[in-house]
């Protein structure tokens, strides 16, 4: 289905200004259902099935890993987003797909879904992320409307990660455990050739990337421009 006809779950508070995430979702268009606690969150994603779960931790009273990690359970393959107060170290035993720290914009928040989200079939499963365009039914990935180029699956679903965290670092721990299924980061030869290939697949010069950076000593990052172009 077209991403904007998703059905969303959204977990937050009832406090004042924990509205934000709620405003932010129905006026990108999405099916919108909120509740308050993590027992209706539940008891309602067990009986409409979402698309994909907002989990507003930083509004309540609590991190909500319980609460996510019994969704998690209920809901097997359902995307979950998770927040959580700036500050308030991540806590991954929510067993969320993706960790967001406050304060963050509205289009961080709204990539993140879009990039979760099945795509749309009779867009050719597209995912767009700046001025990247990954077309999932083909694999191919476009530049700026320069042209398509193939992507292997395991590109595909290395410039997933990537795309899923735009102007995050990911570390070459991550992309291991998500993208080759594994924890061993003890010889990642295969991980360097990958990242080489995906550079002279998007980059204008492979050499010197603008695009997928290496951060030294972390991992790597998506460098995607803001909206004024910062």
């Amino acid at each position: 289905m077209p991403d904007h006809m998703a059905t969303l779950l959204l977990v937050e508070g009832r406090g004042i200004g924990s509205q934000t995430l709620s405003e932010a979702l129905q006026k990108a268009g999405y099916h919108l259902k909120v509740v308050h606690t993590g027992k209706a969150a539940l008891q309602w994603g067990e009986e409409h099935q979402p698309d994909l779960v907002v989990f507003d931790a930083a509004s309540m009273r609590s991190n909500g890993a319980r609460s996510c990690r019994r969704l998690r359970r209920a809901l097997d393959d359902t995307p979950i987003i998770h927040t959580r107060p700036a500050g308030e170290a991540e806590d991954r035993s929510a067993e969320a797909d993706v960790y967001l720290e406050h304060p963050f914009t509205s289009r961080k928040l709204l990539n993140r879904i879009h990039a979760l989200l099945p795509a749309d079939d009779n867009d050719d499963q597209t995912v767009r992320c700046g001025e990247l365009t990954l077309y999932l039914s083909k694999p191919s990935v476009e530049v700026s409307g320069q042209g398509e180029k193939r992507l292997t699956p395991k590109l595909t679903q290395l410039l997933q990660e990537f795309i899923s965290h735009p102007n995050e670092i990911v570390s070459r721990r991550q992309l291991m455990q998500n993208v080759w299924k594994t924890d061993y980061v003890g010889d990642t030869r295969t991980l360097d050739v990958h990242i080489r290939w995906m550079r002279e697949l998007i980059e204008e010069d492979p050499a010197s990337p603008k695009l997928l950076r290496t951060v030294r000593g972390q991992g790597y990052i998506l460098a995607i421009p803001s909206e004024d172009g910062r």
